[in-house]
């Protein structure tokens, strides 16, 4: 038969009621604090839901969003634009030949190309140049007096013009400013091809044909063209 044990002393049990007290005071704190958290944030989520409202608008008044509204100057620019009445148009085709330092020692340091050029014309009558002075009545009939008609385009088309031949000394390579001089003499020599055929006499008189059916149909049957304004 075996002896029943001694009761632990005090001094032992004390320690272990300690830990077990701190465990449980522990878990309480744990626990209160969490639900004095989730009572906390359930009273700030209306705060916080506000607080971001607030910050939008806020955000809103210091960086608005920009609201582009057109120039009216731009617009009177459209319009004195459209006052340029083309009445003609040309296609002119030039060979232009270009080349530098074709001397004896051109087989050497000379450079020599060959552009063919493709470009337009068009010309007609800049009507934001009338003024009242330039239109009147006399014995039922509208005078009018247009300016003088004007080259308003002339240009090459870029993508039909090229370099057809270019040839270059042993020693060089090439000038890098030949091919832009060529299309330089390439835009005068369209212009005066054009002018040569009278592109400025049949834009004037295309001119006069336009706005005469434009004013017959503004009521006035009668139309007199007087000589351009030089």
């Amino acid at each position: 038969m075996s002896n029943p044990q001694p009761p632990r002393p005090l001094q032992s049990i004390l320690p272990m009621l300690l830990v077990l007290a701190t465990v449980g005071l522990v878990w309480f704190l744990v626990n209160s604090t969490s639900r004095a958290l989730n009572t906390v944030n359930t009273v700030l989520d209306p705060l916080q839901r506000t607080n971001n409202e607030l910050s939008t608008q806020v955000a809103g008044l210091l960086h608005p969003t920009p609201t582009v509204i057109p120039d009216p100057v731009t617009i009177i620019d459209k319009v004195r634009a459209v006052a340029q009445l083309q009445t003609i148009h040309y296609t002119v085709e030039k060979v232009i030949t270009a080349e530098v330092n074709q001397g004896v020692l051109g087989p050497l340091f000379g450079d020599r190309l060959l552009f063919v050029a493709h470009g337009y014309v068009i010309a007609g009558v800049d009507l934001g140049k009338i003024t009242a002075e330039d239109m009147w009545l006399e014995g039922g009939m509208l005078h009018v007096r247009l300016p003088q008609a004007e080259i308003l385009v002339c240009t090459l088309d870029e993508q039909k013009s090229y370099v057809y031949d270019r040839q270059t000394g042993a020693l060089t390579h090439g000038d890098p400013n030949l091919e832009t001089a060529a299309r330089q003499v390439a835009v005068e020599e369209i212009c005066k091809a054009a002018l040569e055929d009278g592109i400025l006499d049949q834009a004037q008189i295309n001119a006069n044909l336009f706005l005469e059916r434009f004013f017959q149909n503004l009521g006035y049957q009668a139309v007199i063209f007087e000589e351009p304004k030089p």
